[in-house]
């Protein structure tokens, strides 16, 4: 017997992304936790189904597995409030400005909040320029992408127009950043409750898409290992760093932690992965909280009085 709760439930998932690949996975293991606990849900591709077809097919909320353009950046955010529908996660505002890393930071940096220098480049950009303004090692990557897509991290001068034109193919804006090296740590959040710390360890030089969501040899320590004062401070930093964009429901926050104990945060995600390699469930987990109950109350938080 369905539950009665939550009513007619479609799962977004897929979409037309670079990142389609892993919104088939995360969408999946959430219709799976949704269906093992008797919740009507069904799977919903917006690539393959106009929007419109969800007041079709009468589903009375959305739980949104997209990430990525189309799905992440605000536009299903917009539809789905013009037919009515609650749906996890973000809204238009908080979801068009995470997905957008330079604007991003000039929020972050406007309110004290530490982030990576960055310069935004064009083909007109000069290397000499650039790297005498951030330094080397530096990354490139596109503005307005997720998992890494596009990214390149550069040693030298000369390679900076290579990596420019790499990320150019996912967006028009481009930004260059200078590399922070320290510890990589990301911080879910779930309503308004930070999750414990993840700290992430490569194998290689960056936690690139290969890294991400395929190889075995990354680690990832929850617990971070940090001291309990240390966590705090970084999740009350990462819980104002997400409120500031106007995010909700849920979401993560990634950061470096440099050798003198200055985090630097990288992004905002407002729908991170749910895959078997994902972080939000890892620390949910450190939390006490399973991955079906993960689901469920996120599922909770599409709830509109």
């Amino acid at each position: 017997m369905k539950n009665p709760d939550y009513g007619k439930v479609a799962v977004l998932l897929g979409g037309r992304s670079a990142e389609r690949e892993i919104s088939l996975k995360s969408g999946n293991a959430v219709l799976d936790a949704l269906l093992n606990q008797d919740v009507d849900a069904y799977p919903f591709d917006p690539a393959e189904q106009t929007m419109e077809t969800l007041l079709q097919q009468r589903f009375d909320r959305v739980y949104v597995s997209l990430h990525g353009r189309f799905g992440e950046d605000g536009t299903v955010q917009g539809a789905l409030e013009l037919m009515g529908l609650p749906y996890t996660g973000s809204g238009v505002l908080a979801s068009a400005l995470a997905m957008d890393k330079w604007r991003t930071k000039l929020i972050w940096q406007a309110m004290g909040i530490c982030s990576p220098r960055s310069i935004v480049l064009n083909e007109k950009s000069n290397p000499e320029e650039v790297v005498g303004a951030l330094g080397l090692p530096l990354i490139v990557k596109p503005a307005r992408e997720g998992s890494t897509i596009g990214l390149t991290k550069i040693k030298r001068e000369k390679d900076l127009l290579s990596a420019y034109q790499l990320a150019a193919k996912y967006d028009s804006l481009v930004l260059a950043e200078e590399f922070i090296a320290g510890k990589e740590l990301t911080a879910g959040i779930l309503g308004e409750m930070p999750l414990p710390l993840v700290k992430i360890e490569v194998a290689g030089e960056l936690y690139d898409y290969q890294a991400k969501y395929f190889s075995d040899d990354t680690q990832y320590f929850c617990p971070s290992g940090l001291s309990g004062e240390e966590e705090q401070a970084i999740q009350a930093k990462a819980l104002q760093a997400y409120q500031v964009l106007g995010c909700e429901g849920w979401g993560r926050i990634d950061l470096i932690l440099d050798a003198a104990g200055t985090p630097y945060f990288l992004e905002a995600n407002t729908s991170p992965g749910m895959t078997s390699h994902s972080l939000v469930p890892m620390a949910a987990k450190e939390a006490g909280i399973t991955f079906e109950d993960l689901v469920l109350r996120i599922l909770k938080l599409s709830y509109v009085e």
